[in-house]
């Protein structure tokens, strides 16, 4: 663990260097200048399999479990970039799993896939309850269905 102890008297500054140098060689600049700089990273998202229900292209994410609290966030990222009719639902393979470094709730119980799912207004299945969802549609693996340079 880091000791920022000094940042008590220097809360404006990131790290003592830089405080250095805004107090020194810096000192006619503008130390942290508004307005902030907006930016964003492109990334590409691959579902594991997809389908077409009622004109809607529904993506499944077949989940053992999270990883990390990065990975679940990813997914919320993911379904706020989706159009209207394209939708990311979970297929969880234990949805009673912890979410990695859950913490103890009053109950003693800790929150589980399922919870996280719910709370990010995702919906969510296991392999008994998708038949349902999936009956008389045809799944589609996009290892199968990806065009590659032998197309």
């Amino acid at each position: 663990m880091r000791n920022n102890k000094w940042k008590g008297n220097t809360r404006k500054h990131d790290s003592k260097w830089e405080k250095k140098l805004e107090e020194g060689i810096l000192k006619n600049c503008d130390y942290h200048p508004s307005p902030r700089i907006e930016y964003t990273i492109d990334h590409k998202y691959q579902p594991d399999f997809r389908f077409t229900k009622e004109g809607k292209t529904i993506y499944i994410e077949a989940k053992g479990r999270f990883q990390d609290s990065a990975e679940a966030s990813k997914y919320i990222w993911i379904r706020d970039t989706l159009k209207d009719d394209e939708e990311l639902i979970f297929l969880f393979q234990k949805p009673t799993t912890p979410m990695p470094h859950a913490k103890v709730r009053k109950d003693g119980t800790k929150r589980t896939h399922s919870d996280w799912a719910d709370k990010n207004d995702f919906r969510w299945f296991t392999e008994a309850t998708i038949v349902s969802e999936i009956q008389g549609i045809q799944l589609h693996n996009y290892a199968v269905d990806r065009k590659g340079p032998w197309s």
